[in-house]
Parts: C-alpha cells; sequence; structure tokens
C-alpha cells in the first residue's frame, strides 16, 4: 500500500512515517522499477506499536531497541515507568513552588526571587529538574553545529590572510592568486550551505504533538 493509506489507516502524518524511516525503526519494501515505497501490514502494525509507545513519550531510541528484539517490552516499560515516575516528582515540585508564587501579593517586580531560586538550587541538587530537556538538547544540536562550523571558517579565514600575505610579499600571477584565494572561500561557503542544510535537519525531526505521532 501506499503511504496516503498508512496515513490514514494510522493517523501518523507521513512527515512521521518517512522519519521513522530515517531513524531505521521502519524498512518498507521498494517497488520494483520505480523505487516507490510499498507499506505492508507489517509496517501498519509496526507503525502502530510506535505511535503507541510515542504517546506514552517512550524516547525513540527505547522503541528502537525494543523494535530489534534487543530489550524486552516489559524492561523497556519498567525503565520508562521509571523516568515518568521522577518527571511526575518533578512536576510536583514545580507545581508547589508555582502555589507558593500564586499566594504573593503585588506585582512580579515586587517579587523576591532570591529565595525561590535559592529552594529551586536546594531541589535541583536532588535531582528535581525545572527545564524542558527536550529543548534544551535542541539546542545543544544547535550549538554543537555552529561550533564545528565557526572552528573551520576561521581556520579557513586565517589560511586566506597568509595566502593574501604570501602573495603581496611575492607577488605572482593574479590568475593564480585568484585561484589560491578561492579555495578556502569556496570551502567556506560550502560549510554555510552544509550548516544551513543540518538546521533543516534539525527542525525536521518528529512532529511532536501527540495527535500527529
Amino acid at each position: 500500500m501506499q503511504i496516503n493509506e498508512v496515513e490514514q489507516r494510522v493517523g501518523i502524518t507521513k512527515k512521521n512515517i518517512r522519519f521513522y524511516e530515517q531513524e531505521g525503526l521502519l524498512s518498507p519494501s521498494r517497488q520494483a522499477g520505480n523505487g516507490y515505497r510499498n507499506y505492508s501490514e507489517a509496517d501498519v502494525a509496526r507503525l502502530q506499536q510506535i505511535k503507541l509507545l510515542r504517546k506514552l513519550d517512550v524516547p525513540l531510541g527505547e522503541i528502537g531497541q525494543m523494535l530489534s528484539g534487543s530489550r524486552p517490552l516489559a524492561e523497556g516499560m519498567r525503565r520508562h515507568l521509571a523516568t515518568l515516575e521522577q518527571r511526575q516528582a518533578d512536576l510536583a515540585s514545580a507545581q508547589s513552588l508555582t502555589a507558593a508564587l500564586a499566594q504573593q501579593q503585588g506585582m512580579l517586580a515586587d517579587l523576591d526571587a532570591a529565595a525561590h531560586l535559592a529552594r529551586m538550587d536546594e531541589l535541583e541538587k536532588k535531582g528535581v529538574r525545572f527545564i524542558n530537556i527536550q529543548k534544551q538538547d535542541k539546542a545543544q544540536r544547535y550549538r554543537g553545529a555552529l561550533t564545528a562550523a565557526l572552528v573551520f571558517m576561521l581556520l579557513m579565514a586565517a589560511l586566506e590572510g597568509m595566502l593574501v600575505w604570501a602573495i603581496l610579499t611575492d607577488p605572482i600571477p593574479w590568475p593564480l592568486a585568484v585561484g589560491f584565494l578561492a579555495v578556502p572561500l569556496v570551502m567556506i561557503v560550502g560549510v554555510l550551505l552544509a550548516l544551513r542544510d543540518r538546521f533543516r535537519q534539525i527542525e525536521e525531526g518528529e512532529e511532536d504533538l501527540a495527535a500527529k505521532y
């Protein structure tokens, strides 16, 4: 069957179906001649399993291990249950602090945040988390891509500077000089294009609305 039919039957967007394929969670066969994907009933059942676990917020890595058989279902669920219990404890702490703030009188400008931050620091030392880990992970991927690109471009800029100095110190025919100078510039442009594609790749991950899993 085609992807449109699978989307209707399972209730998972085409974007997420392709994303799960890229992540190695699904491997539909290809039609001879045109290479179009051909989804089987087994693929539909697998997508339903993925949808169920993603609605429970099971990480893709855990789902992959359970689908491959390297981790039994019960073990994977026990691990995720521990994660949910920790998350519930974190939420209870956030709820308690929020309730305390709700009792404050006046405007935010009048709030002494230092005392509440000190309390949060104490809780964080005990393992409580008040941040969105998934969003932080996405920011880390952006920073990693930017750092690698900037380091490379700085090296190319330094090389460009040395080439300019060498050409000015010992002049060479201008076509050769242009060729030498163009190499680092072309590489910098290539890195910028690769960085753009990497940002698109980060943004083109799984749609995070449970209804679109």
